[in-house]
């Protein structure tokens, strides 16, 4: 894991762009609206991130968004159940980070041995422990002998770099917003913003108490609203009028607010339509604008074997060829799995992807509907969306934490924002719908108001085939489904992260627009 957080410290920024500010003489950034100088005590503290290089946390890669047609990869076969597919249409994505694998064994067991150690002693240990345990009872079945899988494929070191399998969405789900608060503590403490991790349980250089790790469970949200209080030497200064005085090693400090860009987006699953993008890979026969040559699969042609003469004739995704063929005839493994294989096994496609098909299945964001896209925006395609609230004590604003240290939350109660006497009088829209995953479908409903059908509002999209399917179903458009609390041997998953600024992910020797910038204002 050494490799791949000190990957994260070296590219954690690395895409630049500065802010639209003048400059003063002395250097220092300046409003063009208003004259006043930023980042200035005297001129009232408001401070102003001048520059900001973005990059990638830990084990992502950048993907630059565009315009694709969803669905469009799906290929007609006589016979073939065409609801496998999207409704074709065009659609457009913003650029997005997405894991370059899948999350393996190894990644599950380190989030496991996290909530061990860290809830050691605390009655929530059994049952967060225990929620989120995989279900490796998925590898049984009544008519094969797995029990070898049951009992070591999660731990033991032979699979560590398998993917995880037996983890439902929610699990998913929840690995994402715990990974988002490691990476944004490891973050902020590598850079001395918060007590290093060397210096975690040890006095203070005057003597004080140490500051303890397990006294506050580190989350982002928490810690943005100032209630993580835990200040290093490399923490901003706080040029606020009421801060205390004091210059050097005793000038007053603070939290790392979002304007100053050092928190990371969340992690999350990636939409169904991020991932069948991403899938895809048409970067690699882009040019200028024109898609040289469409894809049936993550690689080019037709095939699902290599031309290249060094690997020519290789199986080029982990999957089963047919009924009972799940890797080829001994001293001539096709695949080399008969069931999942590491996770950097194959060729990555033209984005850096491994295993976009094959290997796992892998859970995506959206509540699943047949037809899903007939009716979409054209911008970042999703259906699945809950809108909430952090819930807040009225007197002192703090955010109130459950037992994880996360914040417990609320359905949103309208969607604009409110005037104060409605905020004050706790305003309630009753029109609006805070539950967004089932917007607009027709279902049939019988007599007794029930709703007939087979799938619901907790029912998640998978993508991509797996170990246990045939090819046709390695093509990115194919989309299954299943509820959510539910899990197989054959699915897995990988997450994604939101991508700010422009969506231009490199522009170096394109061509670009010359914008001047603003002229300081001068008192004459």
């Amino acid at each position: 894991m050494n490799r791949i957080y000190l990957y994260a410290l070296v590219s954690l920024f690395g895409v630049g762009a500065l802010s639209s500010c003048g400059s003063s003489k002395k250097g220092g950034a300046v409003s063009d609206k208003t004259g006043y100088s930023y980042n200035k005590r005297e001129n009232g503290g408001f401070e102003v991130k001048t520059s900001f290089k973005r990059g990638p946390g830990p084990g992502l890669i950048e993907i630059e968004g565009g315009e694709f047609v969803m669905g469009g990869s799906g290929v007609e076969i006589p016979g073939q159940d065409l609801g496998m597919y999207n409704y074709k249409r065009q659609v457009t994505l913003s650029s997005f980070y997405m894991d370059e694998t899948e999350v393996s064994n190894t990644n599950w067991l380190e989030y496991l041995h996290w909530i061990r150690t860290t809830f050691r002693g605390k009655e929530e240990l059994a049952q967060y422990y225990y929620e989120a345990l995989p279900d490796t009872l998925v590898w049984r079945r009544p008519l094969s002998y797995n029990e070898p899988y049951v009992n070591n494929y999660l731990r033991h070191p032979a699979y560590g770099d398998y993917p995880v399998v037996g983890v439902n969405w929610q699990q998913a789900a929840e690995y994402c917003v715990w990974r988002t608060d490691r990476v944004n503590e490891f973050v902020l403490r590598e850079k001395g913003i918060m007590t290093p991790f060397k210096d975690l349980n040890k006095p203070t250089a005057k003597g004080g108490a140490p500051v303890k790790r397990s006294d506050t469970i580190y989350n982002t949200e928490a810690y943005l609203n100032g209630q993580n209080k835990d200040l290093g030497k490399n923490a901003p200064l706080d040029l606020s009028a009421d801060a205390a005085a004091g210059k050097g090693k005793s000038a007053p400090r603070r939290n790392v607010r979002l304007e100053d860009g050092e928190i990371l987006q969340p992690y999350r699953l990636p939409t169904e339509a991020e991932w069948e993008y991403a899938a895809l890979g048409l970067i690699g026969n882009t040019q200028y604008s024109n898609i040289n040559e469409k894809r049936v699969y993550p690689w080019n042609g037709l095939g699902i074997t290599s031309s290249k003469k060094s690997t020519r004739g290789m199986i080029l995704a982990n999957f089963k060829r047919g009924k009972g063929d799940y890797m080829g005839v001994g001293g001539s493994l096709n695949d080399k799995g008969s069931i999942t294989s590491s996770v950097r096994s194959f060729t990555p496609n033209d984005f850096g992807l491994y295993n976009m098909a094959g290997n796992v299945s892998e859970w995506v964001q959206d509540v699943y509907r047949p037809n899903t896209y007939e009716a979409t925006e054209g911008l970042n395609p999703f259906r699945g969306n809950e809108y909430t609230d952090k819930e807040r004590d009225p007197q002192s604003n703090s955010i109130k934490l459950d037992g994880k240290g996360r914040p417990m939350m609320k359905p949103a109660v309208t969607g604009v924002k409110q005037t104060w006497a409605q905020l004050q009088s706790n305003y309630v829209d009753s029109s609006y719908k805070a539950d967004q995953r089932g917007y607009r479908d027709a279902q049939t409903a019988l007599a007794n108001g029930e709703v007939l059908t087979l799938y619901n509002d907790r029912s998640r999209v998978y993508k991509g085939g797996s170990w246990n399917d045939q090819a046709i179903w390695l093509n990115p458009a194919a989309r299954r489904y299943l509820q959510e609390d539910e899990s197989a041997a054959d699915i897995g998953f990988r997450c994604a992260m939101t991508m700010l600024g422009s969506s231009e992910v490199r522009s170096a020797g394109k061509a670009q627009f010359k914008n001047k910038p603003a002229k300081p204002f001068k008192v004459k």
